[in-house]
């Protein structure tokens, strides 16, 4: 496989100069609550979606997020595979949601890693992920390729999620583990007959 135009010129005499702009960037990008996201996958702007300034994508072209969705602050999605991230969905702050995985990879490749196309590397992990409806992931949490969580699911702050889950999962730990459910802990809300009006699953 051919070297992308983009990794040819990093490569080249140029390098250190790109790397330098890059980081004096980051010296002056402030975080801030981005309002409104276009959808490139649905070809719809979702105005409800706010995703931080800092937040950082990796392909976003691969990164389908529908409406009514928060992610904060220094927060990674990696569309390296595809991501869907389904409406009211809620991402903390320095969460990562990752496609790929080259830790196997770069030891198996050598310094043959970059020449190799992703089909050759020999250990290189890449799956999808999809985060269901109304499900809030908590600060500092990693979500792992090839999971998938169902709607309504609550993920623990510093959660590592490495298997899926289904509908209505309370989950937490390294690895994470299934620990509750949420349509237990929403009854206590919904005994007022007024908090129902709203409610994401009725």
């Amino acid at each position: 496989m051919k070297k992308s135009f983009y990794l040819k010129l990093y490569f080249s005499v140029f390098g250190k100069l790109i790397s330098a702009i890059m980081n004096l960037f980051s010296l002056i990008h402030k975080p801030f609550m981005v309002y409104g996201f276009f959808n490139s996958i649905s070809k719809e702007y979702n105005l409800r979606t706010r995703i931080s300034s800092t937040t950082k994508f990796l392909q976003r072209k691969n990164v389908d997020i529908a409406d009514n969705v928060w992610v904060w602050h220094y927060s990674i999605i990696d569309g390296s595979a595809p991501v869907k991230i389904h409406e009211g969905v809620q991402i903390g702050a320095w969460v990562g949601i990752f496609t790929h995985s080259s830790h196997n990879a770069i030891r198996m490749n050598g310094d043959k890693y970059f020449e190799l196309s992703v089909e050759d590397r020999v250990g290189y992990s890449i799956d999808s992920v999809e985060i269901g409806a109304y499900t809030f992931i908590g600060a500092s949490s990693v979500i792992l390729p090839g999971v998938k969580l169902g709607k309504g699911c609550i993920v623990g702050a510093g959660s590592i999620v490495n298997k899926s889950f289904p509908d209505y999962s309370v989950i937490s730990g390294n690895p994470a583990i299934l620990t509750g459910n949420t349509e237990k802990i929403d009854k206590f809300f919904l005994r007022k007959e007024s908090n129902k009006i709203n409610y994401y699953n009725i």
